[in-house]
């Protein structure tokens, strides 16, 4: 089955179809639903990172005005831990104990008529703690060791004859901080039962993991959940994982008999949905005076919270990105009285591309070799580990476009030698990867008389543009026009999607959604394999197009007849038909599954007397495999190296060394990226469609982030002759 290149629904920088909805102020967001009674919550936090509840007074707050309800430990029902989902363990179940983990930890919820009376009276509760001592310090040897949690070390070759072997040898410790997910959007949950029925509006980026843990915590069936997330300001990896703040609004919800809504507060987003996590990498390499690698060793070590088993392989990188015989990569974590950590966008690449893109520079620097040059000499053309050929791999193509676009050749390799007035002006680069992900998807194509379609899965869309790639992608298999198409997401009800994360949504559902709409033109065609009025009668899938509304022959555009006239001329509504994707295997078909790849190049200026740091512009270079709407695409990665401007120069989640308070809570605190740090950026994508799935897409959510870090340092090195090995880089740094 082949669908006429005259469709044409995908590629152009097609609009997105939900921005109506959206501008209009018709976009309805968790935070904007409301049910008759609706009552609304607000949490009581603690105020010591470790210790226990020696006794806690909520009298005042009871006779508050307006309180509905207080919740503690002391009166919580046992609820059961969350289950294990595609992204490791759910976060600790609240409530259970008097244990304190955390700064900030959840303690009590009071429900109450209005949101300032229910924030009123949490006010009023008061809290005995017996402290202990908290561990804060990822070096602090009290604390425990977790060793390669997940099985993702590697070691091949012998790194010790490789760096034997090596006439220069480079590296140095790299550090990077907490940074948090700061979505514009509040997080936010309602929460409204009906008897053993549950609905819950949620700022999730996975509606079905939600009323999954749902219902193995409150022990109820799957099937009376419904989770819903048409809407969602943002995520950045915050909605991936179902928080305790969800679950204690739903049991806040049960307790009072009313449905209750509770929106996060901005100090609390720093405690209760995630962050990335710190780390502190060794790394170095080894190469021969050509420029031929010969050993690389790079170890991470990471915090993660008492109780929780988010993991991020920081070290995984330098495994698979250049043709080095002999590497070896070792991940730690250390357990600390510090919140969940959580994926935040360019989960541990983000922060292993710093420390190996940089010293990646500082080789070739000691090499007298042009960064760009040192890593095309080390271009793997096969998968390091695997020995597999790439399904797809242009990121030659993205060193050597980028570096024109951007006119690497003018820069002049000395570092302080070029100058636009008192600015210095450095020039840097980075290599960039982002890891294949795909997991199994479904969605449903339906067909109506009226000739228009419905195609619906339960994804989520925090801002990336699904519905508007998905609603191209089902206009080109359907041959419609894209007005005819209606494609709807964030219901847990519709079929089973993963989460929006991890660079893989876009392959998972729109290979589901091609193979519904395949077998949806099948259904037409079994409608038809016996009807003597059908120019189309006994027709294979293989021998027919599709355009305009219409299935025909291929080759004989007249040998057809239109959707409407089949379902009209048996009495039929409409036609659906159901479709499913799954994963390649790592091996499958002879070649190994390609992730993103890309290349940064950046202008920096720095005020040498006033360690004044400002990205002047920005090229990525991006092989994203086949790109469904360029326009989308394209915000895609400026959204991320704006992000990657943020991680560079300005992201520390500040924590109090001794207490564990986040001090830094607010976004008059918490530095980002704004308009005026915003350089000129351009994004040319390069390559073609990916072999490991028939849609031929990978993922670009994450490859704009990584490498954005790394090719701004190794910019300022450039410029003043100062390597920088911890982020953020700030103006003691340059002085």
């Amino acid at each position: 089955m082949t669908t006429l290149e005259a469709a044409r629904a995908v590629g152009p920088g097609l609009d997105r179809v939900d921005a109506p909805m959206k501008v209009t102020g018709k976009a309805h967001y968790p935070n904007d639903f409301g049910y008759p009674g609706l009552v609304h919550a607000a949490l009581v936090h603690s105020t010591v990172a470790a210790g226990r509840i020696r006794g806690i007074d909520t009298s005042a707050a009871e006779t508050a005005p307006g309180v509905q309800a207080v919740i503690t430990h002391l009166t919580a029902p046992r609820l059961e831990p969350g289950p294990m989902t595609l992204l490791g363990a759910s976060p600790p179940t609240p409530f259970q104990d008097d244990r304190i983990l955390h700064h900030g930890q959840h303690i009590a919820i009071v429900v109450a008529s209005s949101p300032e009376q229910a924030r009123h009276a949490a006010s009023l509760v008061r809290v005995d703690y017996e402290r202990s001592e908290p561990l804060l310090d990822v070096h602090d040897p009290r604390a425990t060791v977790v060793e390669n949690p997940w099985g993702l070390d590697s070691d091949r070759g012998d790194v010790d004859a490789g760096f034997a072997a090596a006439d220069v040898v480079v590296g140095g410790t790299f550090t990077t901080p907490d940074n948090t997910n700061n979505p514009l959007g509040l997080m936010s949950t309602v929460a409204s039962w009906n008897g053993d029925s549950l609905t819950v509006h949620d700022s999730t980026q996975w509606p079905h993991n939600v009323r999954a843990t749902l219902a193995a915590v409150f022990k109820v069936p799957e099937s009376g959940i419904r989770v819903l997330a048409p809407y969602v300001g943002g995520g950045f990896g915050a909605g991936l994982r179902v928080w305790p703040h969800v679950i204690l609004t739903v049991l806040a919800a049960r307790q009072v008999g009313k449905p209750v809504k509770l929106v996060l507060t901005r100090p609390e987003m720093f405690t209760s949905v995630g962050h990335r996590p710190d780390s502190v990498q060794q790394i170095r390499i080894g190469a021969t005076r050509a420029g031929d690698l010969t050993a690389i060793t790079h170890e991470g070590l990471s915090s993660v919270a008492m109780e929780d088993d988010d993991y991020e392989p920081v070290s995984l990188c330098s495994a698979v990105s250049y043709a080095c015989p002999n590497v070896r990569t070792q991940d730690r974590q250390v357990r600390l009285n510090i919140p969940c950590p959580g994926s935040m966008r360019g989960p541990a690449e983000g922060q292993g591309n710093f420390a190996l893109e940089s010293a990646l520079d500082e080789l070739a620097h000691e090499l007298g070799m042009d960064p760009v040059e040192l890593r095309l000499r080390n271009y793997c053309e096969e998968h390091p580990l695997l020995g597999l050929p790439w399904s797809s791999k242009a990121l030659r193509d993205c060193y050597l476009q980028g570096a024109e676009r951007f006119g690497w050749s003018r820069r002049d390799p000395r570092p302080g030698s070029m100058r636009d007035g008192r600015w210095l002006v450095g020039y840097g680069m980075a290599g960039v990867s982002y890891p294949h992900y795909q997991v199994p998807c479904q969605a449903r194509a339906s067909l109506h008389r009226d000739g228009s379609a419905d195609v619906r899965s339960a994804a989520t869309d925090i801002g990336t543009g699904t519905y508007t790639i998905m609603t191209q992608l089902s206009a080109e298999q359907l041959g419609l026009d894209v007005s005819r198409v209606h494609f709807d997401l964030g219901d847990s009800d519709m079929p089973y999607a993963p989460q929006a994360g991890g660079s893989g949504l876009t392959s998972a559902l729109g290979n589901a959604v091609g193979a519904a709409c395949r077998n949806l033109i099948r259904e037409f065609l079994d409608v038809v394999k016996d009807d003597a009025d059908s120019p189309l009668r006994g027709a294979a899938p293989d021998e027919v197009s599709v355009s305009g509304g219409r299935i025909h022959r291929t080759g004989a555009p007249d040998q057809g007849e239109s959707y409407t006239d089949i379902l009209t001329r048996h009495g039929l509504e409409e036609l659906s038909a159901d479709g499913r994707s799954t994963p390649p295997q790592p091996d499958g078909g002879g070649m190994a599954t390609a992730g993103a790849f890309g290349a940064k190049f950046v202008e920096v200026r720095v005020d040498p007397d006033l360690g004044l740091l400002r990205v002047a512009r920005v090229v990525s270079a991006i092989d994203g495999g086949r790109i469904l709407n360029e326009k989308t695409a394209t915000s895609q990665i400026v959204g991320g190296t704006v992000g990657g401007i943020g991680q560079a120069m300005f992201e520390e989640t500040a924590t109090d060394p001794g207490t564990g308070r986040i001090a830094n809570a607010t976004f008059g605190d918490y530095l980002v990226a704004v308009n005026a740090d915003v350089p000129d950026m351009e994004v040319i994508f390069v390559g073609g469609p990916d072999r490991a799935t028939p849609i031929g897409t990978k993922g670009v959510g994450e490859v704009g982030l990584v490498g954005v870090a790394a090719a701004v340092a190794n910019a300022v090195h450039h410029a003043t002759g100062r390597r920088i090995r911890s982020l953020p880089i700030t103006i003691d740094q340059l002085l």
